[in-house]
């Protein structure tokens, strides 16, 4: 690993999420890092000397500011996006065309908040089109890619401004239940976990880093 770099222009892509919000106040309290750029489709309710919020057309984006790192924590659910072209067009579109503008802008290094079984050749829409957009960013022209695999998190999106959701209210007490039992990967993790565990590797890791949720906990600790 390599010690983090002082005086450093970040860009951050869902910033309104349970992870990426925990992101940006990582980000907001790190004197190493100088300037915020957001990108985000409806303004974020937060004010900072160092944060510039830019609200952009995920399907037309504009040319980037310059930075250095990229975090990438869009995503949606095939309920919310209203159907599955709507929802790859955010969780796999719009991620990889915000992770090729910034490389244009200069960035080299991405932290992407993933999801617990992504994979390629899944069946199931959902992990599928998360390891979709694994596969392609490992094809672009970076130093360091940190891939955070999370299972299920620990917070409720009712915080956010979302529908409540009822898979939360039953899945969330439960997994707590479970937990101790639970294999390292499926292990619930806090979004705060995620969120610290991402950004300190982003600037000390090098080539491609996969966490899993029992990484992402034990990294993620005060």
């Amino acid at each position: 690993m390599t010690p983090p770099e002082q005086n450093r222009v970040v860009l951050i892509a869902g910033a309104t999420g349970l992870v990426g919000g925990q992101i940006l106040q990582l980000l907001l309290n790190d004197p190493e890092v100088t300037c915020i750029h957001a990108l985000s489709r409806r303004p974020l309710g937060v004010s900072h000397q160092k944060l510039q919020v830019h609200l952009v057309d995920f399907t037309s984006l504009p040319p980037l500011p310059p930075a250095d790192d990229l975090y990438l924590a869009l995503g949606t659910t095939i309920k919310v996006a209203g159907s599955k072209e709507a929802f790859r067009a955010v969780d796999f579109k719009a991620s990889l065309a915000v992770a090729q503008a910034a490389i244009s802008a200069g960035v080299s290094r991405i932290g992407l908040v993933s999801a617990g079984g992504a994979n390629i050749k899944s069946s199931l829409l959902y992990p599928r089109v998360k390891g979709e957009l694994e596969e392609a960013l490992k094809e672009l022209p970076l130093t360091t890619l940190v891939i955070a695999q999370p299972s299920l998190l620990l917070d409720y999106r009712r915080g956010l401004g979302q529908p409540i959701r009822l898979v939360e209210m039953i899945s969330i007490p439960l997994a707590k239940l479970l937990s101790p039992v639970l294999p390292g990967a499926y292990k619930p993790v806090k979004p705060q976990a995620v969120a610290r565990a991402l950004v300190k590797n982003v600037t000390t890791a090098e080539g491609i880093v996969v966490l899993t949720s029992e990484q992402l906990i034990r990294q993620g600790k005060n």
